[in-house]
């Protein structure tokens, strides 16, 4: 991991921050994309860099605009003169039941959790090729059993899924590309998960009783970037065994 360059989109805070502070932890220099949320990633990156000094650089783009997304790989890329990983983390999440969803939450959810992994991906190949790279995508168990009212999101992320496998073939041999697919790590910050009661459900339906936490994520993440050169195309499951268990 030391010395790699790390693209981690959404990476400012929640899961996305786990997952800066593991691969940091490791050594690896990192761009920390964020489009709101200036606050948590000058937080984040002080904190970094404090440990190491200017390993730590931010780039802010909003995800739905797609002409922007080639300045930004461009601009991870020249920072410190290689792109190694691209990590697509960010994504939009909430509720479009069939009689409400809009075409606006489309261009939302399938923005971000679908057509921006595709286009980053591609701006960020050449770079990758150059580096013998991956891709990780965050992908999400509901991609094969749907959760009830997100109709689109369940959708963007079963895209995902299939882009992951997809860009794999097409990125081969050079490059590996493969997905994280967790389960309940961290609740969303409102609607319907804040009831206790939902939570407990949720937990008694995985194997192992009990949430994960973001790290067990960045843990994965980790391990398909430095210990993992012959695994490609694959999703995997950080869930608890909820996946199976439902």
């Amino acid at each position: 991991m030391r010395e790699k360059v790390i693209l981690i989109t959404g990476g400012a805070k929640r899961v996305g921050a786990a997952i800066s502070r593991r691969l940091h932890a490791q050594g690896a220099r990192l761009v920390v994309h964020y489009r709101s949320s200036l606050d948590e990633a000058r937080t984040l990156q002080n904190e970094l860099n404090q440990k190491r000094p200017d390993s730590v650089a931010l780039a802010q783009a909003d995800l739905l605009d797609s002409e922007l997304l080639p300045d930004l790989i461009e601009k991870a890329a020249k920072r410190f003169g290689q792109l190694d990983v691209l990590i697509n983390n960010a994504s939009s999440f909430f509720p479009t039941p069939l009689h409400q969803c809009t075409q606006d939450d489309w261009h939302d959810l399938v923005g971000s959790n679908l057509r921006a992994p595709l286009f980053l991906s591609q701006a960020a190949a050449p770079y990758l090729k150059a580096q013998r790279g991956c891709v990780i995508n965050i992908v999400d168990i509901h991609t094969e059993r749907p959760l009830k009212h997100y109709l689109i999101y369940n959708a963007a992320k079963g895209g995902l899924l299939s882009l992951t496998k997809s860009l794999a073939v097409e990125m081969a041999p050079e490059v590996r590309v493969n997905g994280v697919s967790p389960g309940p790590i961290l609740w969303p910050e409102d609607g319907e998960w804040a009831d206790e009661a939902a939570r407990q459900q949720i937990i008694a339906s995985t194997l192992l009783k009990r949430c994960g936490e973001p790290d067990d994520i960045a843990k994965t993440v980790q391990f398909l970037i430095a210990d993992a050169p012959y695994i490609t195309g694959q999703i995997i499951a950080v869930d608890g065994g909820r996946s199976i268990h439902l």
